[in-house]
């Protein structure tokens, strides 16, 4: 059935559940890849200092793609672009496996980089779940999608149990399954009904802002500070999670435990944050995302007991779920649709290069800054939350403090 002749509310609810769907089963391949990724780069790294570099490669793809796949999209549909997503990121798992079969950890980081556009597109997952929603069900569709990712969230390890020692080179099996993956993206995506913009012709002008003008829009701009904080100190913490909690004497499925209370913590409340949006209003939300991220780190601070790192993970979790996607619901209410690409595309390069430069930061912290000293190395990057929230919380005070007239 075409676009033109499904009536609104249908294609509305259908584009969310085929885009809940992605999310859930193709987004599976990112916690598979951040489970081994590390792993297997230790195993083929020719230093064991640069052996998490293959997951900074993966960020770095995602920025890279984020703008040029935004502006595909812009052109030529959702649909076109996710596809392509999901040839790169079969053809960066089909690299990452032979890298691992020849043991060439630079040829693993190519693949890693690959993988990143794939990375890219999923984000763009609730964005396209609002370009066919009301303005009343955008927030509530937001939510939806990403609460699919705690079905990936489960699945992913449970297939990397399955794979990882399948056969005779560690990790090789786990590469060949998300190629698998990413075939199901075709027929997926073939349900999805989100009308193509259209090619713009080249005597037309430009239809909405330019990138500077979108940068000049408060709303937009705080929207893509609080974004990117958000996730960017999410990642800072939870990637040095498993080096603190190993560190200060615990065991390893201590660790695994308290990563796994901390995904559940990310993706449970995306069930009820876009009604709470849809209620309070997207700053009241991202504001109280800031804050519990703020408590996060104050728990985190007090001590290392067992039950302080599940709980400052546990804060952080939420805390990044009501920060992100609150953040994610202000953009999509302040662009137009012309626009979408535009902006979407900037947002995204703007939080992923956050992300890339948390990836980077993290290990540093924990080793570097504290000469090796876990418990110093987790109280370091717990400080360094507090000048990014500090600009987070003060931008959106500054756009809830501005006159009327001038909103």
């Amino acid at each position: 059935m075409n676009s033109s002749s499904l009536p609104h509310a249908t294609r509305e609810k259908r584009n969310t559940i085929v885009l809940v769907l992605a999310q859930a089963l193709l987004g599976a391949q990112m916690p598979m890849i951040f489970t081994v990724g590390g792993l297997a780069g230790q195993m083929i790294a020719p230093n064991p200092c640069i052996a998490t570099l293959p997951l900074s490669m993966i960020i770095l793809g995602s920025v890279l793609s984020a703008n040029p796949l935004s502006n595909f999209m812009a052109e030529h549909g959702r649909r076109a672009g996710f596809m392509l997503a999901n040839a790169a990121g079969a053809a960066g798992a089909a690299v990452a496996a032979y890298a691992l079969y020849i043991g060439s950890f630079w040829l693993f980081m190519l693949g890693s980089l690959m993988t990143g556009t794939y990375m890219s597109a999923q984000g763009f997952y609730r964005f396209a779940a609002t370009d066919t929603a009301t303005p009343e069900f955008q927030p509530k569709a937001i939510s939806y999608v990403m609460a699919g990712g705690l079905v990936a969230a489960i699945l992913g390890p449970q297939l990397v149990k399955l794979t990882s020692q399948a056969m005779v080179v560690p990790f090789m099996a786990t590469y060949l399954v998300i190629i698998a993956i990413n075939a199901l993206g075709p027929a997926l995506f073939a349900f999805l009904d989100i009308p193509a913009p259209g090619r713009r012709k080249a005597d037309t002008p430009h239809e909405g802002r330019t990138r500077r003008e979108l940068l000049r829009d408060p709303v937009i701009l705080v929207a893509m500070i609080c974004a990117m904080v958000s996730y960017s100190l999410m990642n800072l913490v939870m990637t040095s999670t498993p080096l603190a909690v190993v560190g200060c004497g615990y065991a390893q499925g201590d660790a695994a435990n308290i990563v796994s209370a901390h995904v559940l913590a990310m993706y449970l409340p995306s069930f009820f944050t876009g009604h709470l949006i849809a209620k309070f209003g997207h700053r009241a939300i991202v504001g109280t995302g800031l804050l519990i991220l703020a408590a996060a780190g104050a728990v985190a601070l007090s001590g290392i007991e067992l039950e302080r790192f599940f709980l400052a993970l546990m804060l952080l979790g939420v805390g990044w779920n009501f920060g992100f996607i609150g953040a994610t619901s202000m953009l999509a209410s302040a662009h137009s649709p012309a626009e979408r690409g535009t902006a979407q595309g900037l947002n995204d390069f703007v939080v992923f290069s956050g992300v890339f430069l948390a990836s980077l930061s993290s290990g540093g912290l924990m080793n570097c800054v504290s000469s090796g000293d876990p418990q110093t190395g987790w109280h370091a990057v717990n400080i360094a939350m507090l000048p990014f929230l500090t600009l987070a919380g003060a931008a959106l005070i500054w756009l809830v403090l501005r006159p009327k007239e001038t909103r």
